[in-house]
């Protein structure tokens, strides 16, 4: 769904089936000078409790980040749906692009 619009840039956030807001990720389309960029936002967890904190610390001091995983599960309809919403607002910042410059 249209979660924010700024002319070159729509926001869209896409909801999981279950309605739970920790299953979301934010997704934002964006015409520049450069050209088209599509940003994915999710929030990123843990499994904490598998590691200890200072495994957690010691990773972090030797590699300088500590790695986190995401998936995004869609049934057919929604990958479908997400594709033809993504080529759509592709195209309307482009043309929005296009008009203002």
């Amino acid at each position: 769904m249209l979660y924010k619009e700024w002319g070159p840039s729509k926001m869209y956030k896409v909801m999981c089936d279950c309605g739970c807001d920790e299953h979301s990720h934010t997704v934002d389309i964006e015409a520049d000078d450069a050209g088209i960029t599509v940003t994915t936002y999710t929030t990123q967890k843990t499994n904490y409790w598998s590691l200890t904190r200072w495994h957690l610390i010691w990773t972090l001091l030797t590699k300088g980040y500590v790695e986190y995983e995401a998936s995004i599960c869609m049934s057919r309809q929604q990958a479908l749906n997400y594709a033809t919403t993504l080529k759509s607002a592709i195209k309307d910042v482009e043309e929005f692009r296009n008009k203002n410059v």
